[in-house]
């Protein structure tokens, strides 16, 4: 497991995630926090670490992981995996594996990594992260369920509280302060730095876990086989997974795979999967267009180097090029990705013309593949990302009004990019608004701030602008940064043209803050913080 901790700090500067990462290995717990059956409530693991203090934990480790690059926000394939995530979730309530107390305290919140490695793991307090190399590597829907249901049934019983009630209680403020110095070892682009803080950890701890961590996965493929299997996903999704695990871990072992080492694939556990399937024949889960697309636009944002998005233009002419007859499994999805890819890349790489041509490509191999209403709206957004683009707002509307009868997060965001791009500004404050409707009622999403701020500055409306940047940055769980930009606010409030009405809300949501921070400092110096002591 340390192994893995050193591999992970090869390249300096590498995602918080993955020096969280590195920094829970480093302190006895595996990636993915392993599954045993909870004692009842009022037992030792209660008492050592209770609901609030884990969720505490889980939101401190959070607020150091959104700030990060590679901390992504993608709408539509936030929205696709969330899709999944949901009946997982619910399925897990009424099989009564999350508690009602459990099922209010914990986040049970989903989130993208920006990286190439096949991994996912949780973290404290109901949080699961999923690396965009997993999912562009899964062939269906059931694949990513069996992972995602497997993460899942690692919380639901607590196994991070289990694994802590049998270190000190320091254990939580070490892994706080080890993240902490993992991420500042990061900025610096120190590989020694971090090096030396993993290896300076539990060791032996961590050592002591490996073993115990199998039996705890074996647990958390039965409990997450039921999960799946009764939210209407396909019981071969998890030897599927296995069985895709097993081939890319003979393909390679260079630090690419971590969820390998952390989920080690015994031929007992691969059995399990199988025997659990009962009678019925293994074929693997066919997957469909909608699945096939998103992994195909996890591959293109997975890595943001010129040379990998051209060796997807280049894989986009060879699926032209072909023009085989589709397999039975398949059902022409590989070429349908290969041309999405293959547009989302150029787009990225600015070459429109190539874009624009294999962006038809793909419309008309869905058109010949059959009507799939799912697959043709996420071509619309594609069409709609290419005119934003190019800067043509008018034609992005056009190809996103067929869904103006849907409510979504994705059309919402996508609208409001084609107004940064758009030269008219009644549509641009028809947009604004509509955003500042959204967030009213989902005031913790930063994406949807950040995007609301850019259309105030758009119409010279700065108080808004700044206040948007502050809610952004508070939803991020950056209370210093939000601080300051409600601070910054407050004094442009002083004007005597100033929006007196927004310079009420600045100041209130500033005194909210500052409490806010006051309570946070509180718990971190119970004893009394030092002066001009600051959250990390």
């Amino acid at each position: 497991m340390l192994k893995l901790s050193v591999s992970l700090m090869r390249r300096p500067g590498r995602c918080a995630v993955s020096l969280l990462a590195a920094a829970v290995l480093s302190m006895g717990m595996p990636l993915s926090y392993a599954q045993v059956n909870l004692p009842a409530l009022g037992d030792s693991v209660s008492q050592d670490l209770d609901l609030g203090t884990e969720r505490r934990i889980g939101e401190q480790v959070m607020r150091q992981i959104r700030p990060d690059p590679d901390f992504l926000e993608d709408p539509l394939l936030l929205e696709y995996l969330q899709s999944i995530w949901g009946p997982l979730v619910t399925t897990a309530k009424q099989l009564g594996n999350i508690g009602d107390e459990t099922s209010e305290r914990f986040a049970w919140e989903v989130f993208l990594v920006r990286d190439r490695s096949i991994n996912a793991f949780a973290l404290p307090g109901g949080y699961v992260g999923v690396h965009l190399g997993l999912i562009a590597m899964t062939g269906s829907a059931d694949e990513l369920a069996s992972v995602l249901a497997h993460e899942l049934s690692h919380v639901t019983q607590r196994h991070i509280a289990r694994r802590m009630a049998g270190d000190s209680r320091n254990s939580m403020l070490a892994l706080a302060g080890l993240v902490a110095g993992l991420i500042v070892a990061s900025r610096t682009h120190s590989t020694d730095v971090a090096n030396a803080a993993i290896v300076g950890s539990q060791a032996a701890a961590a050592q002591a876990s490996l073993s115990f961590s199998r039996d705890m996965e074996r647990e958390a493929d039965r409990v997450g086989f039921t999960v799946m299997n009764q939210a209407g996903y396909s019981p071969a999704g998890m030897y599927s997974m296995f069985d895709r695990m097993e081939q890319a871990n003979h393909l390679m072992d260079s630090g690419a795979y971590p969820y390998l080492r952390s989920h080690p694939l015994t031929t007992e556990r691969i059995g399990d999967a199988r025997l659990r399937m009962g009678t019925i024949d293994y074929e693997r889960p066919v997957g469909s267009a909608e699945h096939a697309l998103m992994a195909a636009r996890a591959k293109v944002l997975m890595d943001a180097r010129a040379e990998a998005w051209t060796a997807l233009q280049n894989l986009d002419a060879g699926a032209r090029d072909q023009q085989t007859k589709a397999s039975a499994e398949n059902k022409g999805y590989e070429q349908l990705a290969a041309r999405y890819a293959g547009a989302l890349a150029s787009i990225k790489m600015r070459d429109f013309a190539r874009a624009e041509n294999a962006l038809r490509s793909a419309e008309l191999t869905l058109k010949l593949m059959g009507q799939d209403p799912k697959a043709e709206r996420m071509l619309r957004y594609l069409r709609a990302e290419l005119n934003q683009a190019r800067g043509q707002a008018a034609d992005g509307y056009a190809a996103l009004k067929p869904l103006a009868g849907e409510r979504s997060r994705p059309l919402l965001i996508q609208k409001a990019q084609l107004a940064r791009v758009d030269t008219n500004p009644a549509t641009v404050r028809e947009a604004a608004e509509a955003l500042q409707t959204y967030v009213s009622l989902n005031p913790m999403d930063p994406l949807a701030w950040a995007e609301l701020g850019q259309l105030w500055s758009k119409l010279d409306q700065p108080l808004r602008a700044v206040r948007a940047q502050g809610e952004e940055r508070a939803a991020m769980g950056d209370l210093n940064g939000a601080i300051d930009r409600f601070r910054s606010g407050l004094r442009q409030s002083r004007g005597r043209d100033a929006d007196q009405v927004e310079a009420a809300v600045i100041d209130a949501r500033l005194r909210s803050l500052l409490y806010e921070r006051r309570q946070l400092l509180a718990e971190m110096y119970p004893r009394g913080a030092p002066p001009g002591a600051e959250l990390p």
